[in-house]
């Protein structure tokens, strides 16, 4: 059992509050898997990599499963819901009627359909999937963008002016971002609409006028204040200060500007992505995976539907089909999808059974015993399914995947050793995914995908 130490009244809608987040204890009810850490111990835990980037599509609020990715016409009325499926193009294999684009291509991307793991609650759900790893002794983990740009970023010989993180218009919610890594680690986030013909990323706006002379005058005063007082303290925050500082100046002088400008983009394709703000968010990942950016994530929020939760759907789902869908054929005509993993995921799924009381009216809650992931690209083949449900949609019945799984398929990937420790500013042990210490059960990495 989660071993939540008090409750506050400042609660999310399933009643678990941020203290609950960061006041739970280590997964106990796990158990061990050893042989299956034993095999990719083996098998070792860094291959070729064919990544570079990875583009993360997140549903925030937990995505109905059987209602997208994994539906079930023959359950009974209260399960299957009053949606009917899509053929895919390899036979027997359906997703929502919604979900037409996507169904037809389906050879760009694959459906893990036995995601699990134990928390229904929201902060906690987004840190397991989003980082990979459980709460355990009070750490707050990074999330697998902040492992990348660790990995992958400035550290590492990254050259690029856009920071090597960058989260559209932010990131999900309800957890801790870069976590132990600090703030060098956290994404850049652009906010705004990139969908206004307006759109300008958050900083830049006050550059409005700005010109290189000038800009240069103000980098010089502030190095100059700076520097004064650092004779009379340091610490991280001015650590954290510098690396803000060049990613501003980067973005304000460099051509860096130009990734984020949507009008230099044929009218044509804005349209096929959708002129929505996730469409929009969409293509201008495509733009920052084409400038190397290592990690962009998309959030896309609304998916907690206990409320009509078909009604939220049916505006949801063709937005999320047109702009999905665009993206992994874009990346595909430029040559890109080889080198770029998408992953569309949320941080559980919905309960099976509908609930019709007046409170609700068609709506489904959380449920984190098995839920879809979809992943394209990067080495990752299409038109495959991984894994299964059972026949209403309540729990796995084939080859279960954990998040730590999944993120470490992804590490893998990029070249970047999943069994590795990370640094901590404190020296305690924490690695990058909880299979390093075989401790933990797992379904084994996403190798039938390869």
């Amino acid at each position: 059992m989660l071993d939540i130490v008090f409750r506050s009244k400042h609660s999310t809608c399933d009643g678990w509050s941020r203290r609950d987040f960061l006041r739970v204890g280590a997964i106990g009810t796990l158990g061990l898997s050893l042989p299956a850490w034993l095999r990719m111990k083996a098998e070792g835990a860094v291959r070729e990599a064919p990544a570079k980037s990875v583009i993360q599509i997140w549903l925030s609020g937990g995505p109905s499963h059987v209602d997208i990715w994994d539906p079930k016409p023959d359950a009974p009325e209260d399960f299957r819901g009053p949606f009917k499926v899509s053929q895919t193009t390899v036979p027997g294999v359906y997703i929502s009627e919604h979900l037409p684009r996507l169904a037809r291509a389906f050879e760009r991307f694959s459906l893990i359909r036995s995601m699990t793991h134990p928390s229904p609650a929201h902060e906690i759900a987004t840190h397991i999937v989003n980082t990979g790893n459980v709460l355990q002794g009070g750490l707050v983990y990074p999330s697998i963008g902040s492992v990348v740009a660790l990995e992958k970023g400035f550290d590492a010989g990254y050259k690029g002016e856009i920071p090597p993180f960058v989260a559209i218009p932010g990131p999900p919610p309800w957890y801790g971002e870069a976590g132990f890594l600090g703030g060098r680690y956290k994404p850049f986030a652009t906010g705004g609409d990139p969908n206004s013909n307006n759109f300008k990323v958050k900083g830049l706006e006050l550059a409005s006028g700005l010109t290189p002379e000038r800009a240069t005058k103000r980098r010089s005063l502030l190095s100059q204040l700076d520097t004064f007082a650092r004779q009379f303290e340091r610490s991280e925050l001015f650590e954290v200060v510098d690396t803000y500082y060049e990613r501003a100046y980067g973005l304000v002088l460099g051509t860096a500007r130009e990734a984020f400008d949507l009008s230099k983009e044929d009218p044509k394709l804005r349209e096929r992505y959708g002129r929505t703000t996730f469409g929009q968010s969409c293509l201008l990942a495509r733009r920052l995976v084409e400038r190397g950016v290592p990690f962009i994530t998309v959030t896309r929020g609304g998916w907690d539907t206990h409320f009509k939760n078909f009604d939220a759907l049916q505006r949801l789902l063709p937005e999320l089909d047109q702009a999905l869908s665009a993206l992994l054929e874009d990346l595909y005509e430029r040559g890109l999808l080889e080198s770029t993993i998408v992953v569309c995921e949320g941080e559980f799924g919905r309960t099976p059974k509908i609930d019709w009381s007046s409170r609700w009216q068609g709506g489904r809650h959380h449920w984190p015993n098995v839920f879809s992931v979809l992943l394209a690209g990067g080495g990752f083949q299409g038109g495959r399914v991984v894994g299964m449900s059972t026949e209403k949609g309540e729990f796995v019945k084939d080859r279960p995947c954990y998040p730590w799984d999944l993120c470490a398929s992804i590490y893998r990937q990029l070249g970047i050793d999943y069994t590795k420790r990370l640094p901590h500013p404190q020296g305690r042990v924490a690695y990058i995914t909880p299979l390093a210490q075989g401790t933990i059960e797992s379904g084994g990495l996403l190798d039938e995908l390869l």
